[in-house]
């Protein structure tokens, strides 16, 4: 059951993580506007768009990324005035255990966890789609060729090349396609001097094809001027949309890491990490929420100053550490999944030992 004291902190920690982080998200846009103030004029960027479609999704997105380190701040903000009150010591001196005490903290923590997991994973991949539309069209384009020859298998066995695509009109030039049979010898070969994607349809349009087919009986040869045919193979197979998993939510991630490791495709680090990072990152909200307690929770001299600039320090090394994790994971040999736990590893002992040491 819940007491007075419970619900007393747990509005709190809520009410000063909720106003706090209300407050910067104004601030944070004031500045995002000023910034792109020349893009919405220079594009024509409709009001409308840029009130409902880029900031409305926006806010999220902040949220999330800035929640482990304003329930930090929270935490230590108002523990601390409790603290210099002497209500944390009164607390206390009354039988209650530091461990009861951590209670409506815990509650509030994975109340936020949830949320944060809920946002990361499923509401903001949603609104993504919507604002990064936006910011395609009126601030920077988010898609772009890639390179020549383009190699993939698109199912097992089957492979596909292209010498160049261009994404802005769905067009693929010197196109082939190789199927081979558990043996590993090629039994159909396509040649095309063009291919085009019809977005009406989901086929490809095949030009000036040249087919080989290759069984026991024989070889038979076909050539064409166009076919039309279905393909295991996406436009965005052949081109790089800048950071695409802003727009997946877990499931899609985990089913497109899946798809691509199949295909051979090497460059899906980014998703291994950020794949990671949805499961690993709402626990940090547990884990920074203790230590700010341990921190905060005994009266010093310097009182919340001291308090906070600790905090914000730490909070700090946790976004160093992170930064640096993940960047060892795409250019380096670290294991995504280590890259992205690694923060809240760390952090983790550090905690226990607060913990530990608040208990004496």
């Amino acid at each position: 059951m819940l007491k007075k004291i419970d619900w007393y902190i747990i509005k709190k920690f809520l009410g000063t993580f909720f106003y706090s982080i209300a407050l910067l998200s104004v601030i944070i846009i004031v500045f995002d506007v000023s910034e792109k103030v020349d893009d919405f004029i220079e594009n024509d960027a409709p009001f409308n768009k840029i009130v409902f479609q880029y900031y409305m999704n926006f806010i999220p997105m902040f949220i999330n990324t800035f929640s482990y380190l304003f329930t930090f701040i929270a935490v230590i903000f108002f523990t601390s005035k409790l603290a210099m009150n002497t209500e944390i010591i009164a607390i206390l001196s009354s039988g209650v255990s530091f461990n009861r005490l951590l209670y409506p903290y815990f509650l509030s923590a994975l109340t936020l966890t949830i949320m944060s997991f809920l946002l990361a994973n499923f509401v903001i991949p949603t609104a993504n789609i919507s604002s990064r539309e936006f910011k395609d069209q009126y601030i920077e384009k988010l898609t772009k060729n890639k390179d020549q020859h383009i190699h993939l298998q698109i199912s097992p066995g089957t492979f596909a090349y292209v010498e160049s695509y261009n994404a802005f009109t769905n067009t693929g030039v010197k196109f082939s396609l190789e199927k081979f049979d558990e043996n590993r010898s090629l039994v159909y070969k396509l040649n095309s001097a063009k291919m085009v994607y019809d977005t009406a349809t989901g086929k490809w349009n095949i030009f000036n094809y040249y087919i080989r087919e290759i069984s026991s009986k024989g070889e038979t040869l076909r050539k064409g001027a166009q076919l039309d045919t279905l393909i295991n193979l996406r436009p965005s197979d052949l081109f790089i949309k800048k950071e695409v998993f802003e727009e997946m939510n877990y499931f899609e991630i985990r089913d497109y890491i899946a798809e691509q490791k199949m295909k051979g495709n090497p460059n899906i680090l980014d998703f291994e990490v950020e794949k990671h990072k949805r499961v690993a990152f709402p626990f940090a909200t547990l884990i920074m929420t203790i230590i700010g307690v341990a921190i905060s929770s005994k009266k010093v001299r310097g009182g919340i100053g001291l308090h906070l600039g600790v905090g914000i320090a730490l909070a700090f090394l946790f976004i160093l550490i992170m930064q640096i994790s993940t960047v060892f994971a795409v250019s380096g040999n670290l294991s995504p999944g280590l890259a992205a736990w690694l923060p809240n590893i760390i952090f983790g002992v550090v905690a226990l030992y607060l913990y530990l040491r608040s208990l004496r």
